[in-house]
């Protein structure tokens, strides 16, 4: 089912109840029973069975099990191709409608046909995570690392981000704060060829520090950092916008910007950007660089 802004709500019923986000694996192994030393002698042979060697050997066995374990697919992540982090603002510059939209606008290209062929046009999975930011300590998950590695994965996706509430709407916009918080997230994050956060904002940093001193303060060696621009150029701060994201947010190769005419606008330019974050393309050239620069 897709999304609609207009249209009806996610019904847990499109896609069946209580499923988990992200399943976890355990190994329930027997623990090591120490027998006595010494034990029963074998009859005719006075040979002792001595505990220790039964140890060793449970040891070596409880060993393989776990080097087998931690190599489980969805363990190590090694084949994860992307860990994709979209930053959404809910500053006080953004009022209900317009967060109505914006969550809407993200559901909805989740669920766009193209971009569902670009989360899947390889056997590699995307991991996918999305947090809200506005003042500088108002930042809160909407939806933590999930591994989109089936369709059915990213439908629960899409539910729980269409799901969320927000959580403030009286704050400013500190933008070096989301960005440094956004670091902290990628720390925690499945191990993945590459890193990319979207940014998105309707307005230039004005509370603490900036997006530069973020990206020095803050581990983004190897992140890039896109932006989505929310510009309806109402007003003066608007209008300088579009050069502040270039000149301060944009980082990392092949970052990029994409632009939406206001709210209303927000999930044509969502829909675009993932389109072209998740292209093999736009991957093989940042693993190219990569390349090269060794």
């Amino acid at each position: 089912m897709r999304w609609q802004n207009h249209g009806p709500v996610w019904r847990t019923s499109d896609i069946g109840k209580n499923v988990p986000l992200q399943a976890q694996r355990r190994c329930h192994c027997p623990g090591l029973k120490r027998e006595a030393s010494g034990g029963p002698e074998q009859a005719g042979g006075g040979m002792k069975m001595i505990w220790r060697d039964r140890s060793r050997e449970r040891a070596l066995s409880g060993a393989a099990l776990f080097a087998m374990f931690i190599a489980l697919p969805g363990i190590a992540d090694a084949d994860c191709r992307l860990a994709l982090l979209l930053a959404l603002d809910v500053s006080s510059s953004v009022d209900p409608e317009e967060d109505t939209l914006q969550r809407g606008g993200v559901v909805a290209a989740l669920t766009a046909p193209e971009v569902v062929a670009a989360f899947f046009a390889t056997d590699q999975p995307v991991a996918l995570a999305v947090y809200e930011w506005s003042g500088r300590y108002q930042q809160d998950v909407l939806l933590d690392w999930t591994t989109i590695d089936s369709r059915r994965a990213l439908v629960v996706a899409a539910e729980t981000i269409a799901g969320s509430t927000r959580k403030h709407a009286d704050y400013p916009t500190a933008m070096g704060y989301a960005l440094g918080y956004g670091a902290r997230m990628f720390e925690r994050a499945p191990q993945c060829t590459r890193q990319t956060l979207d940014m998105a904002g309707d307005g230039q940093n004005n509370e603490g520090f900036g997006p530069q001193q973020a990206y020095r303060a803050f581990p983004f060696e190897g992140v890039t950092v896109n932006g989505l621009v929310v510009n309806a150029a109402d007003f003066e701060g608007e209008l300088g916008l579009i050069p502040f994201y270039h000149a301060e947010v944009l980082h990392g190769p092949g970052a990029f910007i994409e632009i939406a005419n206001g709210f209303a606008d927000y999930e044509r330019a969502m829909r675009r950007k993932l389109e072209r974050e998740l292209s093999p393309a736009m991957i093989g050239q940042f693993e190219a660089r990569q390349g090269s620069q060794g």
